[in-house]
């Protein structure tokens, strides 16, 4: 385990009052405790925070027109490194918990659907569950070049037609796969401490041997303390922000992640 303290700071500068929903806020879990946090408006708002059906603190709030920031600060104790878990196996659908079944159907980015014989001839010799994923995310990561940045949201099967992709789009196809062999997946939006470039980080989580696992098509490994934020079947369920109305352009955005020498006092 260590320590770290993870940043975000997004800026704007809406022309009108301008209604926003925010996804900010870590939770305590399994592999993250949050210690302390800071959460700043400027200029300062009411905001009113609620939690999504999938678990997330969501906040939403009406922003001034004129600038507007947003500043973000979370000191987390944090695995040093994704659990992994070669062999684990597959667990039949009719035995799964009732809370992961609506990550196993066809969502907006994800279309599981499209995928059935592609999905079952790259797993094909693979025992079923972990392995399966890791074959996945194998054929993502030499298929598809990493390159960091943003862009449109686009759905799997446009992934799978490009030669190059962001976090957001590889995470997609690694979903979109795995619910097209019965394993369900979801989206994970957060911030990773050994990422280059650093910004937000997009994974994707699939529930085999009991459990929730990390894949990252990515990285080369599971290194490196990860602090999720927001889960979901696919980025339209866990963007950072989202804004109504008439389109409001992001002025600046930054995200930091520093490894602390002790806990915070």
């Amino acid at each position: 385990m260590m320590w770290v303290r993870a940043s975000c700071s997004l800026e704007f500068n809406p022309p009108v009052a301008t209604p926003f929903l925010l996804m900010l806020r870590p939770r305590s879990g399994m592999q993250q405790w949050v210690a302390r946090e800071q959460y700043t408006l400027s200029p300062s708002v009411p905001a009113v925070e609620f939690t999504d059906p999938f678990g997330n603190l969501c906040q939403r709030l009406v922003s001034p027109a004129g600038p507007f920031a947003i500043r973000t600060s979370a000191d987390i104790e944090a695995a040093d490194a994704a659990d992994s878990a070669p062999g684990a196996p597959f667990i039949e659908v009719q035995q799964l918990p009732c809370d992961t079944l609506p990550f196993l159907l066809p969502s907006r980015y994800c279309e599981s659907d499209r995928f059935t014989e592609m999905a079952a001839s790259l797993t094909c010799g693979y025992a079923p569950g972990y392995d399966q994923c890791t074959a996945i995310v194998n054929y993502i990561r030499d298929t598809l070049q990493y390159s960091p940045g943003t862009g449109q949201i686009i759905s799997a099967t446009e992934v799978n037609q490009n030669s190059h992709a962001v976090c957001r789009d590889m995470a997609h196809l690694g979903i979109a796969l795995c619910r097209a062999i019965s394993i369900p997946a979801r989206m994970v939006v957060g911030y990773l401490h050994t990422l280059q470039p650093m910004d937000m980080h997009a994974w994707f989580e699939a529930y085999v041997g009991g459990r929730w696992y990390t894949f990252d098509p990515t990285q080369d490994n599971l290194q490196g303390a990860r602090v999720a934020i927001a889960y979901g079947r696919d980025a339209a369920d866990v963007a950072v922000y989202t804004q109504f109305g008439d389109p409001v352009d992001l002025v600046r955005m930054d995200v930091s992640v520093e490894r602390l020498a002790s806990p915070p006092a």
